[in-house]
């Protein structure tokens, strides 16, 4: 059963990102004359901070699961701590949603980044096929009734 936000605490935290920030969750930005400075997180609850660094690594072992794609795409580009915090922020945001509607947690699966642009996705493969060598034509598939 879930707390209505003003016993759970929550009512303090008019948004997830405002919980975000609060628990140290969120990369800093520190840019100034078009310089970009050092974009450490700010020190938040050490407890929180374990705590969910042991869900987000449990859920990264999950198969097939949103977290563990939003990890794998992070890790490629930023490296695994970093990607970690992605996934912890990406947690702490759906918790703060979970406990302030009372809706359960709802995955968008592992498949997620591909389902949202598939044209994208498509364009993406081509351009991939096309540098090593390939020449594509893209033909439409019936669809099996």
């Amino acid at each position: 059963m879930a707390l209505p936000a003003d016993e759970a605490g929550l009512l303090q935290f008019p948004s997830a990102d405002h919980l975000a920030s609060w628990g140290g969750q969120c990369p800093g930005n520190h840019q100034s004359a078009g310089k970009r400075r050092s974009g450490k997180s700010r020190k938040g609850s050490k407890w929180l901070n374990q705590a969910l660094k042991e869900a987000a690594m449990a859920a990264l072992r999950t198969n097939d699961s949103y977290l563990q794609a939003l990890y794998r795409r992070k890790k490629s580009q930023l490296g695994h701590a970093r990607a970690l915090g992605a996934v912890k922020h990406s947690m702490l945001c759906a918790i703060w949603h979970m406990l302030t509607t009372g809706e359960l947690y709802n995955d968008l699966g592992g498949d997620y980044y591909a389902r949202r642009d598939p044209e994208r996705q498509t364009r993406r493969l081509v351009a991939q096929l096309e540098r090593l060598g390939h020449t594509v034509t893209l033909q439409e598939t019936p669809l099996a009734a």
